[in-house]
């Protein structure tokens, strides 16, 4: 949930992204190329991208999850992307973000995102499990934002939820 305590007059606008509609119009071999693909998830992915150099151990830290999932109250299957993905186990880098580009690039057409321009006092509730967002730029040198998030946790992630256990390298050095 976010809530508008401050908005700015021009910009900040947030695109949420609809991952299930997305999905269900991927064509059935980009489907299959999906199924059973984990990505590694990661602050620290998205960060490097701006600019950010110096991580904390927990930023650094991979959480691997499904790249499709299907949520267990619904039964609908969505992708399941964000910017903090940062690997496909079992492909190349090349491979696994040319995959990344070309679904994210096929779940932020148009006709999949919404885009909310914030006034005063507005609350938007979204399921992130589901829905990739993000917020739009404006000048935060000239104006003041101010929003109030609340996020509730799923009951496990991903691949705890679809029964698949992932061990990445680093967590098989800790186990010996």
């Amino acid at each position: 949930m976010l809530y508008a305590h401050t908005v700015v007059p021009l910009g900040s606008h947030t695109e949420y992204a609809g991952m299930r509609a997305a999905y269900d119009e991927l064509s059935p071999a980009l489907k299959d190329r999906c199924a059973g693909q984990i990505a590694t998830h990661a602050l620290a992915y998205s960060r490097t991208k701006c600019g950010f150099a110096d991580f904390t151990a927990q930023e650094q830290t991979r959480l691997p999850q499904m790249l499709v999932r299907t949520s267990p109250e619904s039964g609908r299957t969505a992708l399941y992307l964000a910017s903090h993905i940062g690997e496909v186990l079992g492909l190349e880098a090349t491979a696994a973000t040319a995959l990344l580009d070309e679904l994210r690039q096929h779940a932020t057409q148009r006709q999949f995102v919404y885009l909310h321009r914030w006034r005063k006092h507005d609350l938007v509730m979204w399921d992130n499990r589901c829905t990739m967002h993000r917020g739009r730029p404006y000048d935060d040198l000239r104006y003041v934002r101010d929003m109030h998030r609340a996020t509730v946790s799923d009951v496990a992630n991903t691949c705890e939820q679809a029964r698949v256990e992932v061990v990445l390298p680093e967590r098989r050095a800790e186990q010996r």
